[in-house]
Parts: C-alpha cells; sequence; structure tokens
C-alpha cells in the first residue's frame, strides 16, 4: 500500500469519528451529502502528477502527510492573533479551524435584510436558502478535496441577501487555523446568497496562529441572483510552512455582475480554484488575481470563466511576482458554449521573475463551440525592464528605490481595483514588507 493509500485511509477513519461526533444528526439530509462526499474520496483517492490538472504542483506533500483533525473550540486563538488582519472593518465573522468564534467576532449591526450567520446554526434551524444552495454548486465528484470539505462539513459562514437591498459595509470573514505541534487539517465552508437587485462586498482572510505546518481546505460557493452586483476578495496570508487548497465557485442569473479577485502572500504550497458560471444573459465576470512569492513557495492559480448564456462578458487579468527559488502557476480556461454567442472574454497572465532561479508556468486556454464570439488571451514571463531601471537611475532614485518602484506598479495594477480602502491598503503594506524582507535573504 502507497503512502497516499495509508493517508487515504488516515482520512477515512477521521470521518468516522466525526460522523459519530454529530449527535444525532446523522440523520439530517446534509449527513446524505457529507456520506457520499467520503464515498467519493474513498474512490477518487488523492491526485497525482499523471493528472494534467495537477502536472505542476506535486501533491505527494498533502497526501504524505498525517494531517490529524484540527481542535475544536479557539484552539489557544486570541484577539491579538485576530486584530493585526481585522481590518477596521464593522462586520467581522470569525472562524478557528472552520468553527464559528463569536467570542473574537464582531458582527455590528446588520441591515435590515441582510442575514450572516455561521452554517452550524442555519443547518440546526432547516434553514431553506441553504439546503437550496449549499454542495449544489461546487461539485465535488471529480474532485478530491472538495469532496473532503463536503464530507467534513460542520460549520462556517453563511450570508443571504434578499432582494433590492444594498449593503454598503464590507462583510469580513476571518478564517485561522491553528498551528500545533502536530499538522492539522480544518475544512472551512462559506455561502454567500445574493437574490435579485441586491449589492454586497465580501472578504475573505485565510491566516494562522503559529509558525508550525497545518492544512486549509476551504470551499466558498456564491450565488448572485438576478441583477445582483457582488465583490468577493480572497486574501490568502498562511505561515510559510502551511498548505492551503481553496475553491471559489460563483453561479450568476441573468444582469449578474460579480468580480473575484484572489491574493496570494502566504503559504507553502497553495492551490487555489476560482471559477465562475455565467448562467444567465447579460452578466459580466471579473476574475483578477496577485501572487508575491519568495524562499521555495509554490502558488498554483487554477481558472473556469464558463460562458453558458449568450451576450455576456468576462476579464480575467493575474500577476505574479515571483522571488528566490518561488514557483507561480497559471492555468485559465474560458469555456464558451455553443449557446454563448455574442460573447466577449478576455484573459491575461503576466509574470515578474525577480530571480534567476524562479520559476513562472503559464497556460491561458479558449475552449470556444460558438462561432459569433470576441475573445482573447495572453501570458508574458519577464524580468523588470532594465530601460526603466537606466532611466529611473539616471533621474537619481537609488536602485533599491527604482526596483521597488517597478515592482509596486505591476502589482498595483491589480491591487489598485480594489474598492475597499483599508484592504487596499493592507495588500499594498504588506507587499513591500515582503518584498523588503526578499532583499535582506
Amino acid at each position: 500500500m502507497s503512502q497516499a493509500d495509508d493517508m487515504k485511509q488516515l482520512y477515512l477513519a477521521s470521518y468516522e469519528g466525526f460522523a459519530k461526533s454529530l449527535n444525532g444528526q446523522s440523520s439530517a439530509p446534509i449527513h446524505g451529502v457529507r456520506k457520499h462526499a467520503i464515498d467519493r474520496f474513498s474512490t477518487l483517492g488523492f491526485p497525482t502528477i499523471r493528472q494534467e490538472a495537477w502536472i505542476h504542483t506535486n501533491p505527494d506533500s498533502l497526501a504524505g502527510t498525517a494531517f490529524t483533525p484540527a481542535p475544536e473550540g479557539t484552539a489557544g486563538v486570541t484577539q491579538a492573533d485576530v486584530d493585526p488582519i481585522s481590518l477596521g472593518l464593522e462586520h467581522r465573522f470569525v472562524f478557528v479551524n472552520g468553527r464559528f468564534a463569536p467570542e473574537l467576532s464582531n458582527t455590528g449591526t446588520l441591515p435590515k435584510g441582510m442575514r450572516a450567520s455561521n452554517l452550524a446554526s442555519a443547518l440546526d434551524a432547516d434553514d431553506e436558502i441553504v439546503t437550496s444552495h449549499l454542495t449544489k454548486h461546487a461539485g465535488y465528484e471529480d474532485h478530491a478535496f472538495r469532496a473532503l470539505n463536503t464530507a467534513f462539513l460542520r460549520d462556517g459562514a453563511f450570508v443571504h441577501i434578499d432582494r433590492d437591498v444594498v449593503v454598503e459595509a464590507p462583510i469580513h470573514f476571518v478564517h485561522i487555523s491553528s498551528a500545533g505541534a502536530e499538522p492539522t487539517v480544518s475544512h472551512p465552508r462559506s455561502l454567500v446568497v445574493a437574490e435579485r437587485n441586491s449589492s454586497a462586498v465580501i472578504i475573505e482572510t485565510y491566516t494562522g496562529a503559529g509558525d508550525n505546518a497545518y492544512f486549509t481546505n476551504a470551499v466558498t460557493e456564491i450565488v448572485a441572483g438576478e441583477n445582483a452586483i457582488l465583490k468577493h476578495y480572497k486574501r490568502q496570508l498562511e505561515n510559510e510552512n502551511a498548505f492551503h487548497v481553496s475553491t471559489v465557485q460563483t453561479r450568476m442569473d441573468r444582469n449578474a455582475n460579480c468580480a473575484a479577485y484572489s491574493f496570494d502572500l502566504g503559504g507553502r504550497v497553495v492551490r487555489n480554484e476560482t471559477n465562475a458560471l455565467l448562467d444567465g444573459e447579460g452578466c459580466e465576470a471579473t476574475v483578477n488575481g496577485f501572487y508575491l512569492l519568495h524562499n521555495d513557495q509554490h502558488v498554483d492559480n487554477h481558472t473556469l470563466i464558463e460562458h453558458a448564456k449568450p451576450n455576456c462578458s468576462s476579464h480575467e487579468l493575474y500577476k505574479g511576482v515571483l522571488a528566490s527559488k518561488s514557483q507561480g502557476i497559471f492555468r485559465g480556461k474560458i469555456l464558451v458554449h455553443q449557446i454563448a454567442q455574442k460573447t466577449d472574454a478576455y484573459q491575461q497572465n503576466q509574470n515578474l521573475l525577480l530571480s534567476d532561479q524562479a520559476e513562472a508556468n503559464s497556460k491561458p486556454q479558449l475552449e470556444i463551440y460558438a462561432d459569433d464570439v470576441k475573445c482573447s488571451h495572453g501570458a508574458t514571463i519577464g524580468q523588470l525592464d532594465e530601460t526603466a531601471m537606466f532611466y529611473m537611475k539616471s533621474r537619481g532614485i537609488s536602485p533599491e528605490h527604482a526596483r521597488q518602484l517597478l515592482i509596486q506598479a505591476f502589482g498595483g495594477d491589480v491591487i489598485d481595483r480594489v474598492v475597499v480602502e483599508s484592504l487596499r491598503e493592507d495588500l499594498h503594506n504588506r507587499s513591500i514588507q515582503k518584498l523588503s524582507l526578499q532583499r535582506k535573504v
């Protein structure tokens, strides 16, 4: 039996213990979904590099580590761990190891027509919105890590925005993993449902308390009704011994306008999947990302923008800055169905290498079955512009300052599009700090 098989058996055994801990909830409808998900994981097993989707990210480091279930409760996480990443926002919901921590949260006064709570409470109440959407959009049939997340689903973040409701203040989900003496795993889950003509901004932050290894396996489902406007920002700040696998799945109805941003500054091995299904006419999707890596960090971004109806548009821009021996992967696909005539889609990935040992792999893809479309894609991998460096130095700017300005301008193209001021400033400051640390290595 291989090491991956041994680890699969460990997860299956953990599930048995998890199922017993549900205290009589095993008859609830969601448990049937859990059981099906763990059966799918048992069948699928862990992915391997022989699979095209994992050819650049060897999952052996995940499949070969004996992660045990993270403890319940706050597990030693305190307000001091939350404050540096809180962004000073009014609506903050904190989850430790995937479980809601009300004592660390600050929910504020929610506007009329908006509900925000934890999934466990909504599941206990048999909430109709949750049962209608949870696990219905981020499919797990052919995805081992999504199947694991679904199998261990117990708590998480839930937001429902009623029709015609505009939520002005951003909603912040803070997911903290506790890094103990032994490697642990948690499975954060989030569900956002925005009804017709509603509007909101959602921020999700992932980080860890401590420096030891842990594994965060996250899934977020976003449902945007007709004419809804949603912005979702994912800020990944895991420690540099952490493993992070995530899926953000958005489904859009007629004339919905959704933007999904992914910012990766932490993690040792990171695999993100950001998907948007344009399932109604007149939709507009924006899928952007920025990753800043050093040391031996490895970040793999997969995106799928699926045009399933006519007269929709999508815009995608991912930028990466890679230093030291880091690796950045981008594999993005725009899929246009035959019915999706008049599609207008654009995709671009740009990478800046700061070291001869850094490595970037890029594969933008178009898969088009309609004949009346406007689609384009491209990718670039390069180094700092020597001409620009010379020009700035000739104006009295030091080489280090010139280098920093050029890098900030490159990444700022994505960061400056963030509409939440405190988040935008935080990303700029963290990027500058990380570049400063990289220069000292």
